[in-house]
């Protein structure tokens, strides 16, 4: 074990992690970044090209978090030099009178957010080439767009490094000693810093029970699935076609989501907001189809210039919570220890913001924004000991 000590040791380097990282450099930590894969990989959370970035939230939390969010973005592409955002507009349909797309269409407004309300009338000759499904309305959020996700995850990393940090990737953590020094103990090493945060998406657990907690987080497998256009071109980016959400009406349901065609010219990425539960490390066991199913069931009816049989799927993993709403919180008992978890598959966009937090935590300071809607207590039915 070398004598030196980390001012902070963040652990997992997808965008929550290498954000947060980099917010400590940047605050002259002297931090460590370890990653249990070679980067860049896709194993985890924060691979592929593109994620929507939108203020469309039912939520006041996530909509303010959002407002800074965009700023931090802004100023990463800025020290970057590299374009992450593309405006295309989110174009967000829903039953009318349920209390979801209600209380989404009162959020945007009270917080003044930039959008369009469609009439039925006005819809197709807005949005060509997609059905509004009967008794739905239809919004644009017009400031929401696509990030470019690896471009995006690597920029920062960079930019993490170039501000003396520290990234070991191939370590993969096999012990957490807490104490006012942590010790964490990889594959190949022993470090030791004053403070750890662990952003380990679907392997959150696992590393928590060194610490003696569990949460309740839910590792689903998800089928990122792209659609051929019959007529290449008609959903693209380039036609100005937005990112779109349809939020679904009945419990137990989920939300459908799509990015225009971008990435695999041609093709249009359209997803279910879930998948079926599985182990991380044995990711490709899950062969559920169901939502593929669903999806081209959905895609027959109300995008009729795609084939409704997905050309590509690739595959990606949510951590979810209970609530589907993230943990953000230090460690009930080492207060040291900072976890950035069970980010339910709508983490992304917030990565600089979600970065700003933790590193916040993990320095001791009140945090800029109120954390109280992701604190672990709301699941003290849940969370144990695991001592």
């Amino acid at each position: 074990m070398s004598s030196e000590v980390y001012d902070c040791i963040v652990i997992g380097a997808g965008i929550q992690g290498s954000c947060t990282a980099y917010q400590l450099a940047k605050n002259q930590q002297k931090t460590l970044l370890l990653e249990q894969f070679v980067l860049p990989h896709s194993r985890g959370s924060s691979h592929g090209q593109t994620r929507i970035i939108r203020k469309a939230y039912e939520e006041n939390v996530y909509i303010q978090m959002m407002q800074e969010s965009y700023e931090l973005w802004a100023q990463l592409e800025e020290e970057a030099g590299v374009e992450l955002y593309r405006r295309t507009g989110l174009l967000v349909m829903g039953p009318e009178n349920s209390e979801g797309f209600s209380r989404l269409q009162a959020t945007m407004q009270s917080h003044k957010i930039p959008r369009v309300v469609l009439e039925k009338q006005e819809f197709r000759q807005h949005i060509p080439n997609v059905n509004l499904t009967d008794g739905n309305g239809a919004l644009i959020d017009t400031n929401a767009g696509v990030l470019y996700a690896d471009r995006a995850l690597r920029a920062v990393q960079r930019l993490f490094q170039s501000s003396e940090g520290v990234i070991k990737d191939g370590e993969k953590v096999i012990d957490i000693t807490p104490g006012a020094v942590v010790t964490v103990t990889t594959g190949s090493g022993v470090y030791r810093g004053r403070s750890l945060v662990i952003t380990a998406g679907p392997w959150a657990n696992r590393l928590l029970t060194h610490t003696g907690l569990q949460l309740p987080l839910k590792v689903v497998k998800i089928n990122v699935c792209y659609w051929k256009e019959k007529i290449p071109g008609t959903y693209s980016v380039s036609q100005r076609f937005p990112c779109f959400i349809q939020m679904e009406p009945k419990e137990g349901e989920y939300d459908i989501y799509g990015l225009p065609s971008n990435e695999y010219p041609g093709l249009m990425k359209v997803c279910y907001h879930m998948g079926s539960e599985t182990e991380p490390d044995e990711r490709d066991k899950q062969t559920d189809r169901g939502d593929i199913d669903i999806l081209m069931r959905y895609i027959t009816r109300c995008l009729p210039g795609l084939v409704p049989v997905p050309a590509v799927v690739e595959t990606c993993m949510y951590t979810v919570t209970p609530d589907h709403h993230f943990v953000l919180d230090s460690h009930p008992t080492y207060g040291n220890i900072i976890i950035g978890a069970g980010f339910s598959g709508h983490g992304f966009k917030f990565g600089p913001i979600i970065g700003k937090v933790l590193s916040q935590l993990a320095l001791g300071q009140v945090p800029s924004h109120d954390l109280s809607p992701f604190g672990i207590k709301r699941f003290q039915s849940h969370a144990r000991s695991s001592l």
